[in-house]
């Protein structure tokens, strides 16, 4: 059985007294959404992740990372994946660390790599409609990069369905946000979501199997899918939606 050790990879990590916006460019460049986070001897002390940086919109800042770490459980390299999976469950990322016995960081295991592989070796249970989330935040393709900063930071959300006339033409992530940089300027009013949402939108319906929605997930490479019926969207399912489902 495979274990932490088979997914480990090198992951960014930085002391509590780094500046914030020193995470914010390692964020920006990587695929990562989080960034762990030492005492200077590679001992865990948590984690930040993109949304923690985009709350500072200064260029240059002396502001740290340690108002804004979080705690997060780690894993050792023998733990078998499904202490992983439950561990990243617990901690609602898309990463963990991976820890020594002295709790000293020795790396980290990607959600995106373990779940198309966990998916194959376990089998996964229930329709879209059981595991969706309904409660969806959408918004508009007219809206400005700093109305979907706002609502980012307000809601805890991290992506939006973007609407135009009623139908769903794209997806817009904080991570849209943070490659792009405009969102910084308070003054710039003129970007629009439709200028930065990912398209075309791939999407599932509630009476899909959510093995077919976790498949299309790989496929595309993508961690969440509008759930739409009727040309409308109803709801919203992602990576730890579909791990809920395994059996």
């Amino acid at each position: 059985m495979k274990t932490a050790a088979d997914f480990l990879v090198e992951f960014p990590a930085l002391r509590s007294d780094d500046r914030i916006t020193k995470a914010r460019q390692i964020l920006r460049e990587n695929v990562y959404r989080e960034v762990y986070v030492h005492d200077g001897k590679r001992k865990l002390l948590g984690y930040i992740d993109i949304t923690d940086v985009l709350r500072i919109t200064a260029t240059k800042s002396d502001v740290t990372i340690d108002g804004f770490l979080k705690d997060i459980t780690p894993v050792l390299p023998g733990d078998f994946i499904g202490q992983v999976l439950a561990t990243i469950r617990k901690n609602k990322t898309d990463s963990v660390p991976v820890v020594d016995d002295q709790g000293v960081l020795l790396g980290g295991v990607l959600l995106s790599e373990l779940f198309p592989v966990v998916i194959t070796m376990q089998r996964l249970h229930g329709s879209v409609c059981d595991s969706m989330t309904s409660d969806v935040v959408t918004c508009a393709a007219e809206d400005t990069i700093q109305r979907i900063h706002t609502l980012i930071i307000d809601s805890g959300y991290s992506a939006f369905p973007v609407t135009k006339k009623k139908k769903v033409v794209g997806m817009i992530s904080r991570r849209d946000l943070l490659k792009d940089g405009r969102w910084r300027a308070s003054s710039e009013t003129s970007t629009t979501v439709d200028t930065l949402m990912t398209t075309p939108v791939v999407t599932t319906g509630p009476g899909d199997d959510v093995r077919t929605a976790a498949d299309i997930m790989v496929k595309h490479d993508i961690s969440r899918l509008p759930v739409m019926e009727n040309d409308q969207i109803i709801g919203i399912i992602d990576r730890h939606d579909i791990l809920k489902c395994l059996v």
